[in-house]
């Protein structure tokens, strides 16, 4: 079982920047799809960004398209977000999380298996 370590939230202006990282343990990191998803007090959580094994494919949440960026490092076992203009709707805590075998790139919460204890990130208007 995988480990993953979230870290780099914080508190922000509206606006501002934010880079999550996401260190993960093992040595499998690089075979396995991963994202990020986000979870706002009284509301579901929800997916916010996924990226492929190699890095090459991405996707988004259309309320982060444009702003969000999803990156790894294989050698490194780790996955970061890159967060610009954020806004106070962004308030939320993030988690990153591993996603269960296979090719397709996922938003689906059921198709990640491993996550990592959350990073709160708070956006001040």
């Amino acid at each position: 079982q995988v480990q993953l370590v979230e870290s780099g939230g914080g508190l922000v202006q509206a606006g501002g920047s934010l880079r999550l990282s996401c260190a993960a343990s093992g040595r499998t990191f690089s075979t396995y799809a991963m994202g990020w998803f986000r979870q706002a007090p009284g509301k579901e959580r929800e997916f916010v960004a996924t990226i492929s094994w190699s890095g090459v494919s991405t996707g988004y949440a259309d309320s982060v398209k444009g702003r969000f960026t999803i990156s790894r490092d294989n050698p490194k076992n780790t996955m970061y977000l890159q967060m610009n203009s954020l806004k106070p709707e962004d308030t939320a805590v993030y988690y990153c999380a591993r996603r269960i075998a296979g090719s397709v790139l996922s938003r689906r919460l059921l198709d990640f298996d491993s996550w990592g204890q959350g990073t709160q990130v708070t956006v001040s208007s």
